[in-house]
């Protein structure tokens, strides 16, 4: 499966960014979707994950109440929603694929398929 993230770009602190995670190439509900993010000089880290049938979703502890998560089957499409952006949030997102037969995981190493990212800076 091929993923393509798109969403990103330059805000101030407070405001909202809505990403997207565009899938082509297999059966997208094949697969659990995950976010993660990499900021300058430091490890990716994980963001969100959800489900193949939006089910279950997850989120680093830190983000909930900020970022949701939601997919569109019908539309090949994993969305990212982040309210009340910090710049601390400043980080190239990346969205990732995991196959559905098995648990969804919030490991960088778990995931299959990797997007390019798409770089989001929150700065004043």
């Amino acid at each position: 499966v091929q993923l393509v993230e798109s969403g990103g770009g330059s805000v101030q602190p407070g405001e909202s960014l809505r990403l997207s995670c565009a899938a082509s190439g297999r059966t997208f509900s094949g697969y659990h979707i995950g976010w993660f993010r990499q900021a300058p000089g430091k490890e990716r880290e994980f963001v969100s994950a959800v489900s193949w049938n939006s089910g279950t979703a997850y989120y680093a502890d830190s983000l909930k109440g900020r970022f949701a998560i939601s997919r569109d089957n019908a539309k090949n499409t994993v969305y990212l929603q982040m309210n009340s952006l910090k710049p601390e949030d400043t980080a190239v997102f990346y969205c990732a694929a995991r196959a559905a037969s098995v648990n969804l995981r919030v490991t960088v190493v778990e995931y299959d398929y990797w997007g390019q990212g798409t770089l989001v800076t929150v700065s004043s």
